[in-house]
């Protein structure tokens, strides 16, 4: 008993820093989508996604079995992170080769609307989150002989304290990620590459499916896929911050 008790503490703290990083990226994604309201919605847009990201990831728990054997469910989760990642990256890049013209305005989404697609982006990354923690989880023994969502009462028990905690850690990462984004605006960029990344990631999951088997099914949870992903990650936000910083000092002077 004392050997199980340590295997679940062990996967725990797995789970733990994994949320983490993920709950970072949700983050990233709220903090970019909310900075052009005024300081006041800010706060109140990032408490109703912190909502969402809480109730989404549980709900996702509880519909795992669903989750698992639909992989239409996963590819609508990456076909919006990867649409949002690249129509922001068009649209920059569309305004920096009109900047000499005189550009009117971009109209921005309201505070309801910025809402709705902050709640869209929970959904996508509420999938992502508990697909990764399923992954860890189900290496665990069974305790006990019941079920709650499809999976074993103890597993379930490990994912919804990875998945709370993971919740906690981005109520301060959003708020921090958008102070950093207001003292360095071309960070945005990057963030939405990120996004666009972990699109890339759920489109990688929907192909490797087991009813689809256009890559292998083992190969999202290889050791050279993970590493992979956590380089090219790694790489977009320390490039994006070195640009911020340069942009900054370029500005100041």
């Amino acid at each position: 008993m004392e050997a199980i008790f340590l295997e679940y503490a062990w996967v725990l703290v797995v789970l733990i820093v994994l949320e983490g990083l993920l709950a970072a990226d949700n983050a990233v994604v709220m903090a970019v989508m909310v900075k052009h309201l005024p300081k006041t919605q800010q706060q109140k847009a990032l408490l109703y996604g912190l909502v969402g990201a809480f109730v989404f990831r549980f709900a996702a728990l509880f519909l795992i079995t669903t989750l698992v054997n639909f992989w239409q469910i996963q590819a609508i989760g990456a076909a919006y992170l990867l649409f949002m990642s690249i129509k922001h990256i068009y649209d920059s890049r569309k305004a920096s080769q009109n900047s000499e013209e005189i550009q009117e305005p971009k109209k921005q989404s309201g505070f309801w609307m910025t809402v709705v697609k902050v709640e869209l982006a929970d959904i996508a990354f509420a999938v992502d989150s508990i697909l990764a923690a399923v992954a860890i989880a189900v290496t665990l023994p069974h305790i006990g002989d019941f079920d709650i969502g499809g999976i074993n009462g103890g597993q379930f028990a490990v994912m919804f304290l990875g998945g709370i905690i993971g919740v906690i850690m981005m109520r301060f990462a959003a708020r921090w990620f958008v102070k950093v984004l207001d003292k360095f605006p071309s960070l945005e960029t990057a963030a939405f590459l990120i996004v666009g990344w972990v699109g890339v990631k759920l489109a990688v999951l929907t192909l490797a499916h087991e009813k689809l088997g256009v890559i292998p099914h083992e190969f999202p949870h290889s050791t050279i896929w993970k590493a992979t992903f956590w380089i090219v990650l790694v790489a977009i936000a320390l490039g994006g911050y070195l640009v911020g910083v340069k942009n900054q000092k370029t500005q100041e002077q």
